[in-house]
């Protein structure tokens, strides 16, 4: 039997840190056909619809070229701390299959309903986020480590205080950035009310190992936190032995000063 079902394209794509969700709304609202849901927006457009998530992901299904570049130009007005290389995921889909099923890249539905297309946008904006986390989590750790390895070879890290400061301060924002933001990685509350739809982003967030890769990041942000407990406690040792110094110089600045008083 020939399958004469058309081909669509998915584009979801992670444009900045956040939006501006109020101001976004409100501008989407009268300037495009927008609906409202929790976190969410969609808005509709001749061949397709996109899917705008606050913490600043899009997914397009089948929108054409000239509307996500349209969109976007209104995304990044609102958006906090674009990406400079926004990070992309590309899938295949199609509709009024026999089942529901999601596997090599390509979905198959029985409907695209937009609540069902909400549904998959969930967990694919969720991995794209966590793609994101992932590659702030290893630039961070690739940038600091040679510390430990100077610290095996040397026994000590030759930076000043200033320096290890900084590096504990961006250490930290990197941590505390993905922490703030790890309740994105949880079932969404849009189910809570939809339960019926569950068990399409639950395909979705299995095939794209949601869960799997959180708990890898997870093991990242522990090696951070050791990276982090590694400098301070270098940093208090080289206070103190700058104290122990002083106190050293002091010794002998007392010992010389009674030295003279005896000779003279």
């Amino acid at each position: 039997m020939i399958n004469n079902r058309p081909i669509k394209h998915c584009l979801t794509v992670c444009l900045a840190e956040s939006f501006q969700y109020t101001k976004l709304r409100d501008k989407l609202l009268d300037t495009t056909r927008a609906q409202v849901f929790r976190n969410a927006l969609i808005v509709d457009f001749k061949t397709g619809c996109s899917v705008i998530f606050s913490y600043g992901v899009v997914a397009h299904w089948n929108v054409s070229l000239d509307d996500r570049h349209n969109l976007r130009e209104i995304l990044l007005e609102y958006a906090s701390k674009p990406d400079a290389e926004p990070q992309e995921d590309n899938f295949s889909y199609e509709v009024g299959c026999p089942q529901d099923r999601f596997q090599h890249d390509h979905i198959e539905l029985q409907s695209d309903d937009f609540k069902v297309l909400l549904a998959l946008s969930h967990a694919m904006a969720q991995s794209i986020k966590l793609a994101a986390f992932e590659g702030q989590a290893i630039d961070t750790i690739r940038a600091t480590h040679y510390l430990p390895q100077a610290l095996a070879r040397e026994g000590i890290i030759k930076l000043n205080r200033k320096a290890m400061a900084k590096i504990r301060g961006q250490l930290f924002l990197t941590k505390s950035d993905i922490i703030l933001n790890y309740d994105l990685l949880d079932t969404p509350e849009f189910f809570w009310e939809h339960p019926e739809y569950q068990h399409i982003y639950s395909m979705a967030a299995n095939y794209l190992e949601i869960r799997q890769r959180t708990d890898v990041l997870s093991k990242k942000l522990e090696t951070i936190h050791e990276l982090l407990e590694m400098l301070a406690d270098e940093q208090k040792h080289q206070h103190s032995s700058a104290l122990e110094w002083i106190i050293i110089w002091l010794i002998a600045v007392e010992i010389v000063m009674s030295l003279l008083d005896k000779l003279l």
